[in-house]
């Protein structure tokens, strides 16, 4: 599929939202997407998970991986498709952990599959727990890569859709300079208006 045709389809599904964001990095930025609302529809979901899948078909993958919340759906499909197991991390006190009796076995490989990257910080994180625990991670895949390929894992990284979306720094964004509220309408429960 090309970027366009990605595009469209976060566009049709309200999956691209505008206003004044609060990113998972702690930047603002006026553009959210918000993955679920396309990852909702099995068909688009297959369709795009399936851009991942192919990607990764010839790499030595023993199980697929994914941080909680965003990148669940993503990595539960792709490993689907590439008939793999699939195990998520998610985040107790703020730090992200491997919970739920879910093992990584010594050189066990793992994709790592994610909804959307900014800065990377939850797939880094889940990187070092691959790592700590004796895995190895052999790749990244992500539906939206909103650095446009700026971020470098260390390893291969797929994205369905790239694009250059503009993050500020809390006291330099021109957004909050309006007077614009701002939201987090992601998975966690962080709220703020702005006075």
């Amino acid at each position: 599929m090309r970027n366009n045709e990605i595009a469209d389809i976060f566009i049709k599904s309200n999956a691209l939202l505008k206003g004044h964001f609060l990113l998972t990095s702690g930047k603002h930025s006026d553009q959210y997407f918000q993955c679920a609302q396309a990852l909702q529809y099995p068909d688009i979901t297959t369709k795009i998970c399936g851009e991942l899948s192919s990607f990764y078909r010839e790499f030595s993958i023993d199980s697929v991986i994914a941080p909680a919340m965003g990148g669940i759906i993503v990595g539960q499909e792709t490993a689907r498709q590439l008939g793999k197991r699939f195990i998520f991390t998610e985040r107790e006190n703020k730090e992200m952990k491997l919970r739920r009796n879910f093992k990584i076995e010594e050189g066990e490989n793992f994709l790592i599959c994610e909804d959307v990257i900014t800065t990377g910080g939850s797939v880094r994180e889940v990187i070092d727990i691959v790592e700590q625990n004796g895995g190895n991670v052999v790749g990244v895949g992500v539906i939206v890569d909103r650095s446009n390929g700026k971020i470098d894992f260390g390893y291969p990284l797929k994205s369905v859709l790239k694009l250059e979306a503009k993050a500020y720094e809390p006291d330099e964004c021109p957004l909050c300079k309006q007077g614009l509220p701002l939201v987090k309408p992601g998975s966690r429960k962080v709220f703020q208006v702005m006075e």
